[in-house]
Parts: structure tokens; sequence; C-alpha cells
């Protein structure tokens, strides 16, 4: 049997993804909490969420989101994570009040945002221990975040995933006129 790379590619990625997931899963929590959310991002709901950062890019006049949205396009896949609001109790001030019970709403606590970090980070060195293309995109983590796709998850980021001859993620065309 002869099995050429082309034909598989696609699954590889996903299997390759989902082991990002498990690394982002198994990442370090502070305080041993988790709070951390992950899912895999495929198909016609890899279409909403570029759909989504279009439409975000016209809102707000961040014409990154328009290159990000046909960016992810180019991938196999879009791993999301986010984490879900939870003071720590720890009043640390890392969050820039002296206590958690001080932190107005809306205010994240730091020890999440260092949770989602590292298990990005974990994702991310996975992949690139399986030798795929990724790249964090905060735009694409606010669509996914507007979507909902990680039902009650702030601060949520994503990681496009790919395997291709030349790494899209990198060199990216801007969408602005060149002056």
């Amino acid at each position: 049997m002869i099995e050429n790379e082309r034909d598989s590619r696609h699954e590889h990625v996903i299997n390759i993804a989902r082991q990002m997931m498990t690394a982002a899963r198994t990442a370090p929590k502070g305080k041993g909490i988790d709070i951390i959310e992950v899912a895999l991002v495929t198909g016609d709901e890899l279409q909403q969420l570029s759909k989504t950062m279009v439409q975000i890019a016209e809102e707000t006049g961040m014409k990154f989101f328009l290159r990000d949205a046909n960016n992810i396009l180019q991938a196999e896949c879009v791993v999301i994570i986010g984490t879900h609001e939870h003071a720590q109790g720890l009043n640390c001030g890392h969050c820039g009040f002296p206590t958690c019970a001080g932190r107005p709403e809306g205010v994240p606590c730091a020890i999440n945002s260092v949770d989602v970090g590292i298990a990005i980070g974990s994702a991310c060195a996975t992949a690139a221990d399986m030798r795929v293309d990724t790249r964090v995109m905060f735009s694409a983590g606010l669509a996914a975040q507007r979507l909902n796709c990680l039902e009650g998850c702030r601060s949520v980021y994503a990681i496009p995933v790919s395997a291709s001859s030349k790494n899209p993620f990198f060199d990216r065309k801007s969408n602005q006129p060149e002056k």
C-alpha cells in the first residue's frame, strides 16, 4: 500500500489539534482549579468564525480582523481556548485591585488570565513538537467568544492549525493599501 501524505493530511492535523486540546487541559492551573475550556472548530463553524471576524472589522474599523478572517480559512482547523471567570480568592492584587471582593465586574482575575496563557503555551508547544504551523489569534478568539463557542467563557483565544508547504500564518499580507 502507498499512502500519499496529501490524502491523510487533514485527518492528521485534526488529530494533532486534539492532542493540543489535551495539552491545554493538562496544563498547570492556579490553585489546581480547572476553569479552562477548549474546543475544536472545523467545517461550517470555521466559515462562521471567519464571517464574524469580518463583521467585527466592519464594526470596529480594525483591519487586521479582515486579514485574520482570511487567514483562518487557510487552516485545517482552529483550536479555541478560554477561561471561565472565577476569582481565586488570593487577594493578590495582580488584577490591579487590592482584594478579590474589590475587583469590579468585568475585570478578569489575573490568575485566570495566566491559566489561559499557560494552556495556550502548552497547546502551541505540542503543535511545534508535531511540526504543524500555528499562530495565536486574539481576533479569532474574540469572534469565538462573540459566537459563544465556549459557553460562558471570557478571554478566549484561537489557534489556527495548518500543515502546508509554507506557513500561512507567517509573512501575512495586510488588507490595507500600501503607502
